[in-house]
């Protein structure tokens, strides 16, 4: 189970009682139409595991599915973030994988931002419950999806086996600087391995320190670089590697922002970001979010969603 971050929107709800909850969601089912709003209410103010614990006293107490109950009485974006509330952090990010892995397109943004953002005790969680559900191994399914310099950045991250120390090695950090500056700047055409070995290996702290070194060598930041070397998701995910390591609510702030901008909204990005950051770091994404773009998370949702879907991802945002 995931651990309730510190920095969440949503915290655990005092005075929980699952057998009356369970209660409240099959009145809230029952008979004629359905209510929304006390579904909500449940749903969007519980932690993932008082969730887990009110599914399994609705079982106990009326023999029935609350997952399946509540397939049939909702439906679209709304219910898209009602099921993912009732996952378990980990089955929640398989089940995404997946549904960007299979198909038609491949969602590279998804898996990009989960092996990107993730822990290494998380990413091994991850890749031993992917196998569980669906047989196949998700380092498999990424190889059948991708390819090239793109596919060796994913199946590295997804071996969840970067430094998690602090040590910082001053010299490393000026060497591995040098390093990136040698395989990219300086030279015609550039070396992808080098900036895989050294983004996807050191431990963060140390890659803050790598990252300030090549300013000074480069006089333009990593991104920059990344910018002007890579192109496509190869460069999309060392982008999202520096970002994460450099400021995470920031990463998160940007997903959000880009997911709502412009015409038509990407729903799976912005689902995903609220149901999955709602009990981790919410609270830091939004100061990140006013700060980046002047404007409140609260009050882009508020524009550019509506209805019920509208409500619940108002409520996993927090006030304004």
């Amino acid at each position: 189970m995931a651990a309730v971050g510190r920095r969440g929107t949503v915290k655990e709800f005092s005075g929980f009682n699952p057998q009356e909850d369970a209660e409240k969601l099959r009145k809230a089912m029952k008979g004629f139409g359905t209510d929304e709003d006390a579904i909500i209410d449940v749903l969007a103010k519980r932690t993932i595991a008082q969730r887990q614990r009110i599914k399994q006293d609705f079982k106990t107490a009326f023999g029935k599915d609350l997952i399946s109950d509540l397939k049939s009485e909702i439906s679209g974006k709304f219910e898209q973030v009602v099921l993912g509330l009732l996952k378990t952090s980990v089955l929640y990010d398989v089940h995404e994988l997946k549904n960007a892995i299979k198909g038609a397109g491949t969602d590279e943004g998804c898996i990009i931002e989960i092996l990107a953002s993730r822990n290494n005790s998380e990413i091994k969680q991850i890749v031993a419950t992917y196998k569980k559900e669906f047989g196949k191994s998700l380092e498999d399914d990424i190889c059948g999806d991708t390819s090239n310099m793109f596919q060796r950045v994913l199946v590295s991250l997804a071996t969840g086996n970067r430094d998690e120390g602090n040590h910082v090695d001053d010299q490393q950090a000026k060497k591995d600087a040098q390093t990136l500056y040698d395989a990219g700047e300086k030279q015609w055409g550039t070396d992808e391995v080098a900036f895989l070995g050294i983004l996807c290996i050191r431990n963060p702290q140390h890659l803050k320190r790598v990252f300030e070194e090549y300013k000074k060598i480069s006089k333009k930041d990593i991104e920059g670089s990344i910018k002007g070397e890579m192109s496509g998701s190869f460069e999309d995910a060392l982008l999202a590697i520096v970002k994460n390591i450099n400021n995470q609510p920031a990463y998160f702030a940007e997903r959000l922002y880009k997911s709502m901008k412009g015409a038509g909204t990407d729903d799976d990005a912005l689902i995903r970001t609220m149901v999955s950051r709602c009990e981790i770091d919410m609270l830091d994404i939004k100061v990140e979010f006013q700060r980046l773009y002047g404007k409140s998370l609260h009050s882009f949702i508020k524009g550019d969603c509506s209805g019920d879907y509208k409500k619940i991802l108002l409520q996993l945002c927090g006030g304004e």
